[in-house]
């Protein structure tokens, strides 16, 4: 390559500066004191302007009244509805299959009866089984019908039961009802007095005195305890030999008296509240040991009936009666 050809680079100059003289050390200068600040004083919040809604104004809550308007229009009610009908409750029952508290709740605007039977489904469907029985055995109420699928027992046996235990209860209200203070005084009596008795049973007759009176039973001087309910008639010796020419009696029944239910409910003759319409008449008497009375009644008891005259009664038992008639 020729020297012709070459190009000189730039030239770059090189400046040095001369060494500085060593650094001079300024003199500290003290710091300034602080300067007397004054306490502020406590200035009220200013409340804060409300930012503008930014698609216009805020609306007013529901049922606000507006500020120096009236208040907003309501229709007026209507009378309130009457009271819903048993009709009405029971045909809603069966139709929605739930109990008439529950239709009487929906018919007064209360919860529904599909709600009810959503939140208590258990309970819905013995309802509807027993809406079941009903149709398959008219007549039912729907109170038997629930018992009977809570029970699991045949209807016939149910409502055999039922019957039953209802009987007992008006034979127990029956006896409540009906004052005993005559015939009591009357076999209290006989027990201070020492009065010698007849004491006619099922298949024999005790002449002895009446030495305790329990709740169940007398407690005789000679015979001992006697159950209440072997006795058919309890007299003065004396009165019920006078009586003995006028008995009938029965020689089936003579032989083999007619046993006596323990529940009395069971029992031929068990309500005292019949008799309170012919005190003072004359009633016969048919009686388990087939001995029949005719006699006028003097009182009635809880448990027993007085007859005969005063001073010549005759105690029977209502245990002791097979059936009764209007001498």
């Amino acid at each position: 390559m020729s020297d012709r050809l070459k190009k000189p680079g730039p030239q770059i100059e090189v400046i040095r500066r001369p060494a500085q003289a060593a650094s001079t050390v300024k003199p500290t200068q003290p710091a300034p004191a602080p300067r007397p600040v004054a306490p502020r004083t406590a200035t009220p919040a200013q409340p804060r302007p409300a930012s503008p809604h930014p698609s216009g104004p805020r609306p007013a809550p529901a049922g606000a009244r507006p500020a120096g308007g009236k208040p907003p229009f309501r229709a007026p009610r209507g009378p309130p509805r009457p009271p819903p009908t048993a009709e009405q409750i029971v045909a809603l029952a069966k139709k929605e299959r739930v109990p008439n508290r529950i239709a009487k709740g929906e018919l007064e605007g209360k919860m529904k009866c599909r709600i009810w039977k959503k939140l208590h489904a258990e309970e819905a469907r013995r309802f509807d089984q027993a809406f079941n029985v009903m149709e398959a055995n008219p007549g039912l109420e729907l109170a038997d019908a629930f018992g009977v699928v809570q029970s699991g027992l045949p209807v016939a046996d149910f409502v055999a039961r039922r019957a039953r235990a209802k009987k007992r209860e008006e034979v127990k209200a029956a006896r409540a009802t009906v004052a005993g203070a005559t015939v009591d005084e009357l076999v209290a009596g006989w027990q201070t007095q020492k009065a010698e008795l007849a004491v006619v049973m099922g298949e024999r007759t005790a002449l002895d005195v009446i030495a305790e009176i329990q709740p169940v039973a007398f407690v005789l001087e000679r015979a001992g305890r006697v159950e209440k309910l072997n006795v058919v008639v309890i007299a003065r010796k004396a009165t019920w030999d006078a009586h003995l020419p006028t008995v009938t009696r029965d020689p089936k029944l003579s032989q083999k008296p007619a046993a006596v239910a323990r529940q009395p409910a069971r029992r031929p003759v068990n309500d005292p509240r019949t008799f309170l319409d012919f005190v003072g008449q004359r009633l016969t008497f048919n009686l388990r040991n087939g001995i029949t009375v005719t006699e006028a009644l003097l009182a009635v008891g809880p448990f027993d009936v007085l007859l005969g005259e005063p001073g010549e009664e005759l105690f029977v038992p209502l245990h002791a009666m097979l059936s009764w008639s209007a001498a």
